[in-house]
């Protein structure tokens, strides 16, 4: 585990824990870390939702699959963030989402029942980690109400237009990038694809913005 050290100090669940304390924790926990190859299930919808997950190297896409076979992409983890704490923490019966990897990727798995409930050491370590994810949590949510805010748009062009000032606002910057190609996009809109890339070519007709593949400038 040493090697992932600086990776896990960087993490929002093990904020505020010392280095020695850490190494202790992922013991205490029987944390265990999985390879994963590109486009492989990490966590599958319809399973038991009982891990949380801890991206180490490369990078996850969290989904759902409507009964027809649409996907829409809820968003992606990046080394350091943290998934599927909020269903392990509701203890559901069953995943109602689809955790795939984007490219090759090394995870940190950890059983939720040794994070809430202690063990009998009842070390302080351990009421910190509890503090913490509970805090990840909440960052999570404001998340989910964004996309509510994007997806709840009539139109593509607005749905959009406010994704990318959402973004925007939270790079502090009028120039970014976007952590979709345009097919997961269109997924995470929740729009045709063929339809997203029609309003984007009109709004840089229109002088509105500019893009070369991810990365857009608002005019």
């Amino acid at each position: 585990m040493e090697k992932y050290l600086e990776i896990l100090k960087g993490c929002p669940l093990f904020f505020d824990i010392e280095e020695e304390d850490l190494l202790r924790m992922l013991n205490c926990l029987g944390a265990r870390v999985a390879e994963f190859d590109k486009k492989y299930t990490v966590f599958a919808e319809g399973k038991p939702a009982k891990y949380i997950g801890v991206v180490l190297g490369g990078s996850v896409q969290m989904m759902q699959m409507d009964y027809f076979g649409n996907r829409s992409i809820l968003g992606n983890s990046m080394p350091r963030e943290v998934f599927g704490e909020a269903f392990a923490c509701a203890q559901v019966e069953s995943l109602p989402v689809t955790v795939e990897a984007r490219e090759k990727s090394e995870i940190m798995l950890i059983d939720c029942e040794h994070i809430l409930h202690t063990c009998s050491n009842n070390c302080e370590f351990h009421r910190k980690l509890i503090f913490n994810m509970m805090k990840n949590l909440a960052v999570k949510n404001l998340g989910y109400h964004e996309k509510i805010e994007v997806t709840s748009k009539r139109t593509t062009r607005d749905k959009l237009m406010t994704y990318l000032m959402l973004c925007a606002k939270r790079e502090g910057s009028d120039s970014f990038q976007i952590p979709f190609d345009r097919q997961e996009l269109a997924d995470y809109l929740e729009v045709d694809r063929s339809g997203l890339s029609a309003e984007i070519s009109k709004l840089r007709k229109e002088g509105i913005l500019e893009n070369t593949k991810n990365h857009f400038v608002l005019l």
